[in-house]
């Protein structure tokens, strides 16, 4: 049976209560360090056995977002190995707890070593422009900031959720000088713009990046315009999976994220189609900013080799 504290943390990331990547994951591994304290399990075993029932359901509620998946199955993947040395219950519970505060500790820590990296890229008299609204790109230019840099960025709304307001937001407050601009308009106004810095939701093998809706063209746009196209990821993000040649599953949500149901109801024959991500494939990518480092797009598969032994599971 499902925990309720499971079901609460599934419905907050499906209706993006809980949104961005990093945040999704570290709410799953929170999630299920919280399950093991207060588990009805009266063994090592049956425990194990929940977690990764558990895990099944988290994952299943962003199916995009491969950081979902990896800190579920990091947070299993610990639970595995201490079943398997014959850790009492006691010791399970303390496993379990333990890795979901190292993982939720080491993403935090994660983007502020991004920000800390990325911000060189960034030198006075900059245009930066960014997309949605993502925690690595935002400490990228934070960092740039408190460290004396005067730059301009340039946020576009990010329709249909407009994530781009609260990123435009974030900025302003923290005192840099932001525009924001309707989607599209980034064409217009890319010219002016001397980066890109956008997040990531997942990266391929082979360097490509699945984000948010509209960041590939914004990489097109880049290319065309020559202005760099930098993504920020944690390596928590890259899939190991498709290593093994399988894709990233492009989550599609409600039309009624696009238009209200009163139209649809009027519109009956017209189709309105949502999806939440596109895919930048690598050649329109200049560098990908981790916490390991920076990486050209084609050697991404280095490290993914390296963090990865087994593909359900990531080495922290």
């Amino acid at each position: 049976m499902t925990s309720e504290s499971v079901k609460e943390t599934y419905a907050l990331i499906k209706g993006m209560k809980i949104r961005g990547a990093g945040r999704i994951a570290r709410a799953a591994a929170a999630t299920l360090g919280s399950l093991a304290e207060s588990s009805k399990a009266s063994s090592a075993r049956e425990l194990y056995e929940e977690l990764k029932s558990a895990g099944e359901v988290l994952k299943s509620a962003r199916p995009t977002a491969v950081s979902l998946p990896n800190s579920v199955n990091f947070v299993i993947s610990v639970a595995k190995r201490n079943l398997e040395k014959g850790a009492d219950l006691a010791g399970m519970r303390d496993a379990i707890s333990d890795a979901a505060n190292l993982f939720c500790r080491t993403s935090e820590n994660a983007i502020k070593t991004i920000g800390s990296i990325g911000a060189k890229r960034v030198v006075d008299g900059d245009n930066v422009l960014t997309h949605c609204n993502s925690e690595s790109a935002i400490s990228i230019l934070s960092t740039a900031h408190r460290q004396g840099k005067t730059f301009d960025v340039i946020v576009t709304e990010t329709r249909p959720l407009m994530q781009g307001r609260m990123t435009a937001s974030i900025l302003s407050r923290r005192g840099l000088k932001v525009t924001l601009i309707p989607d599209s308009a980034a064409r217009l106004y890319m010219h002016k713009v001397d980066k890109v810095v956008v997040g990531a939701d997942a990266v391929a093998s082979n360097g490509a990046v699945v984000n948010k809706i509209g960041t590939s063209q914004l990489a097109l746009i880049a290319h065309e315009s020559r202005a760099r196209f930098y993504v920020a990821a944690e390596t928590y993000k890259l899939s190991p999976t498709t290593m093994l040649g399988e894709l990233v599953e492009i989550e599609e949500r409600s039309p009624l994220e696009v238009v209200p149901s009163s139209w649809l109801k009027q519109n009956k024959k017209v189709k309105v189609r949502n999806p939440a991500f596109d895919i930048t494939p690598p050649e329109y990518i200049d560098i990908i900013i981790t916490e390991r480092g920076v990486y050209p797009p084609q050697g991404i598969v280095l490290l993914m080799k390296e963090l990865y032994p087994e593909p359900d599971s990531i080495t922290l």
